[in-house]
């Protein structure tokens, strides 16, 4: 029977890229796949086809050849091992399917990550440290001002005992007899070979005979730790600081982790930030709003401002205090205070304060041009729905 062209086999057009060839094969191989059709004779033969054809195409020499030459490229041994109708699953099938499912079948397979995290160790036994977070709340003027904070962080320091090798003083860790060091473990599973972390060593490629008393056998131990954190000018809520190596020490002198501050901004009393920009509501009275005059408002810094209100100023007015914000990260700049009043009404009035603003109401019919607008254009829908 003649072979399918391998393009038409993944579904692809000739001279598919290898990202649509990955990925044909991905989908095509994980339907098919012997383990997903148990006893499904069909799909064991589909599933050769197709990995047979993602073999030669996945090579760029060999899919040359193949776009060239097709079938006939391969016929009499050229293809490298591959045998006329890809009948059979030989030394050279499982060495090619070790490399595909690597790439492809991590987790379908059962810890591709795994293996290649084991092999990151293998042969010292050490493992890094983990990475530690610690949270840290500062208020609006520190993140203004920066600050130097003294912190203690508990964690997992090496051991002075054993100098980290987690073997007892005047002893050394041995090469594990089970995977030789090598930290994984393979098995056969019908034609697939299954890398697993070995179970004598769990994945470190050494065992100790004889443990540290004091770390027992782990090369680190836990304790509480003083460190200095520099709280750099105009961080803002959420900032990540990174503390390179001051993390949990790695597991029988391996590398140590890092610790990671991550910052919490209190909200201020006064002030509402935004990016660099600062808002801040000042209320004012109502005489001041209407004569105008000067007012002091407090800035981030701890002093004073002075601004000028203007006769008839209305609830909303903003002022804008340049360069009076928060400092940009990182930056020479600065960005900007905005103050915006708001006109309070006066309460608990006393009986002449009351006069007054009678006399006054009753003197003021021109001088509340936006409620009279208001009122006129209210009368006019008024009259409009009587008539």
């Amino acid at each position: 029977m003649a072979k399918r062209d391998f393009y038409e086999v993944l579904g692809l057009q000739k001279g598919a890229d290898e990202k649509a060839l990955k990925a044909a094969y991905r989908n095509h191989a994980k339907k098919f796949h012997p383990d997903a059709n148990p006893g499904d004779k069909a799909a064991e033969a589909k599933f050769k086809e197709i990995s047979e054809a993602y073999d030669i195409l996945k090579d760029p020499q060999k899919k040359a050849a193949y776009d060239r030459f097709g079938h006939q490229a391969f016929e009499n041994g050229a293809g490298g091992g591959h045998r006329p109708g890809g009948a059979g699953f030989g030394p050279e099938f499982n060495s090619s399917m070790s490399d595909i499912f690597e790439d492809l079948f991590g987790d379908f397979m059962g810890g591709g990550g795994q293996r290649t995290s084991q092999r990151g160790r293998g042969g010292g036994g050490a493992a890094r440290g983990a990475d530690l977070r610690y949270n840290m709340e500062i208020s609006l003027t520190e993140a203004y001002s920066g600050k130097t904070a003294q912190i203690r962080v508990p964690t997992s320091v090496s051991c002075d005992t054993c100098k980290g090798s987690g073997a007892k003083p005047g002893t050394s860790p041995k090469t594990c007899t089970t995977c030789k060091g090598a930290g994984a473990v393979r098995s056969q599973s019908g034609f697939f070979t299954v890398e697993r972390a070995c179970p004598t060593c769990q994945g470190r490629g050494q065992v100790i005979s004889d443990p540290c008393s004091t770390c027992a056998g782990q090369g680190r131990v836990t304790k509480e730790r003083n460190l200095s954190v520099n709280i750099p000018q105009g961080v803002e809520d959420g900032t990540r600081i990174r503390l390179a190596n001051e993390g949990e020490a790695g597991l029988r002198g391996g590398p140590t982790g890092d610790l990671y501050i991550f910052l919490t901004v209190r909200p201020h009393e006064f002030f509402q930030r935004d990016g660099a920009d600062l808002f801040c509501k000042v209320p004012i009275s109502m005489a001041v709003a209407t004569l105008g005059g000067e007012i002091e408002v407090p800035t981030i810094d701890g002093k004073k401002a002075r601004v000028t209100i203007a006769e008839g100023a209305q609830t909303g007015k903003q002022f804008r205090l340049k360069g009076k914000g928060m400092p940009v990260l990182r930056s020479s700049q600065a960005g900007d205070m905005y103050i915006q009043v708001n006109v309070e009404t006066p309460v608990n009035l006393s009986r002449r304060q009351r006069e007054i603003l009678k006399e006054f109401s009753e003197e003021a019919r021109s001088n509340s041009p936006e409620s009279e607008g208001f009122f006129a254009k209210a009368k006019a829908f008024w009259d409009g729905f009587g008539s």
